[in-house]
């Protein structure tokens, strides 16, 4: 079989529409096709509807814990964004490689991919294992299923390096993320009526002057930490739909926030707070009116954050394999978190910068790529010992 370059195997992978709406079952076909070729052989960790699923394969011994590889191989819609090229084929310009999922992140998954033929028959001591995910983008849903798998298994990997764009920067640390939403009901009636409706639109606008209160509290505070670009917790309002025509006072009101929260601060006791003035302050007079009316709050995700110490193991081997001493924190969250929570010691590390992720025209620099494969062959080193 002939072997494959990082470059081509992007190729095949960006070739694969895997929006997070749509199956990644053919791409998962195709890895495991490909891998087939050198005797290496993996497990499928199907999400309920069966339409999608995690990758997990392990190259080298199995009774001794190992490395992990993690990506993501879900990527953010298209849809009304203005590309120059043909976002689901693979582009190459000026040492830029464009294409939706290039930067975020299907170009570490191909570095690894084009790795394994040489993890195939190197003399590893440890084992390396891939783990290739799905709906990473809506909340870090599919690796969750795989870490139910994972956690009960007796020997837990030593070390798992998440792949997200860090421009092979190390980061060992990322905010939690906890997205919220607020259905606000009150009471509809004719405006000429207003002192007899309960407005959800005016209730919910008080309750966003609350949540910024208290963004504006956590970005007072002293104890910062200067290593996030954004040094503390933040809260944002990103949506709001109610009402139905201008002279009916509005029943129904739905609000969107998101909050992000350095290491340290507990993203449900500010939550809590915001519910407690929900419930507290501005039931009581709506339900005055309208005992029907009030405040209905549902938690959409829960990213956990990642802390992990700058003389962690962990931290120590990515610096190592990435050949640089710095290290960083950011504010985006990733899957990175998940693994530390089942015990398995993880840094942020990979190809390409997140300032392209998301974005129409996304590239990965043919450069970063180069780095992501030294990467690759000074793990392959490592793992086998030498």
């Amino acid at each position: 079989m002939a072997k494959l370059s990082t470059a081509d195997i992007l190729g095949r992978l960006v070739a694969f529409d895997t929006t997070s709406r749509n199956t990644n079952l053919p791409l998962l076909d195709w890895v495991e096709e490909y891998l087939a070729g050198y005797g290496v052989s993996g497990e499928r960790v199907y999400d309920e509807t069966g339409k999608k699923a995690n990758l997990w394969v392990t190259i080298g011994p199995k009774d001794v814990a190992g490395y992990v590889l993690s990506g993501h191989v879900d990527v953010v819609p298209v849809d009304g964004q203005d590309w120059s090229t043909d976002p689901f084929r693979l582009a190459e310009k000026d040492g830029r490689y464009f294409g939706r999922g290039t930067c975020d992140m299907k170009g570490f998954v191909a570095s690894a991919l084009a790795a394994a033929p040489a993890m195939a028959t190197a003399p590893l001591t440890k084992p390396i294992h891939f783990a290739i995910s799905y709906d990473e983008e809506v909340g870090c849903r599919g690796v969750r299923t795989l870490l139910a798998v994972l956690k009960d298994r007796p020997l837990k990997p030593e070390a798992c390096f998440v792949g997200e764009p860090t421009n092979m920067q190390v980061i060992i640390a990322h905010k939690t993320g906890r997205p919220m939403r607020v259905t606000v009901k009150g009471f509809e009636a004719h405006s000429s009526l207003r002192p007899y409706g309960v407005s959800a639109i005016e209730e919910a606008a008080k309750l966003i002057v609350r949540i910024n209160e208290i963004g504006q509290k956590l970005a007072r505070r002293q104890d910062l930490d200067p290593l996030f670009s954004v040094p503390f917790s933040t809260t944002s309002v990103g949506v709001i739909k109610g009402g139905t025509v201008r002279n009916i006072v509005a029943g129904e009101c739905v609000v969107d926030f998101d909050l992000r929260c350095v290491p340290g601060d507990d993203p449900h006791a500010i939550v809590a707070e915001i519910e407690a003035y929900a419930r507290d302050v501005l039931e009581p007079p709506m339900k005055a009116i309208s005992p029907d009316a009030g405040f209905t709050f549902e938690e959409l995700a829960l990213v956990p954050g990642l802390d992990t110490a700058a003389d962690a193991p962990v931290t120590v081997l990515a610096k190592k394999l990435a050949g640089r001493n710095d290290h960083a924190k950011v504010a985006y969250g990733t899957e990175a978190g998940l693994y530390q929570e089942i015990g398995i010691p993880t840094a942020i590390v990979g190809p390409g910068s997140i300032e392209q992720a998301h974005k129409p025209d996304e590239y990965v620099e043919a450069a970063e790529l180069d780095k992501a494969d030294a990467f690759m062959a000074k793990l392959i080193t490592h793992a086998s010992g030498r």
